[in-house]
């Protein structure tokens, strides 16, 4: 079911994580966060909004991390009804794509709560204070990837957080497969 998340709440503080990441070890928010910025986008492998377009977020997270925007993908799905994100399967997926970005597992959710994610892809940008600035959409793209001279709205938007601190005013949602959640105990 496609989900749509809420407009941007500017200057938000992101909250904190640490999780297992598909490299090994842990990484947390101090440690994935750059001196311009971070991007925290929640995706997963199945998703055919985000594998419709993963090229792209490949791209676009290389090109913010060179502006010094630290990137981190996290998946949140339940991996006992969606198996193909369980931990293992991301793993194949990040060093099969060639991820430059590490991806984390959030398997008990509560990282996704605190952000508040709706959908995959949803996308939070930072600034360096980590205060919200950026919750809109990669590019012009849906389901299926768009024409490949569409505006970079993510990338754009970020570039300019990493240069001036402040986020664009006119933001698009997001759109995606909304979280797969696990049935409450």
């Amino acid at each position: 079911m496609a989900a749509t998340p809420p407009v941007c709440d500017f200057g938000w503080k992101a909250p904190d994580f640490s999780l297992p990441s598909t490299e090994g070890g842990t990484v947390s928010l101090s440690d994935a966060a750059g001196p311009n910025g971070l991007l925290v986008m929640f995706i997963c492998n199945h998703c055919p909004y985000v594998r419709s377009v993963l090229d792209r977020i490949i791209r676009d997270g290389r090109d913010l991390m060179a502006l010094g925007v630290g990137v981190v993908a996290i998946s949140s799905n339940d991996a006992v009804a969606y198996p193909q994100d369980g931990f293992d399967k991301m793993g194949k997926l990040a060093r099969s794509e060639g991820f430059p970005f590490p991806y984390l597992h959030d398997e008990d959710q509560s990282v996704a709560r605190a952000y508040g994610a709706a959908c995959t892809p949803d996308f939070f940008g930072f600034n360096a204070d980590l205060k919200l600035q950026y919750r809109g959409r990669l590019d012009a793209s849906r389901k299926e990837a768009g024409a490949e001279n569409l505006r970079r709205d993510l990338y754009e938007a970020m570039k300019q957080v990493a240069e001036a601190g402040l986020g664009p005013t006119d933001q698009v949602p997001s759109m995606g497969c909304s979280i797969k959640w696990k049935d409450p105990a």
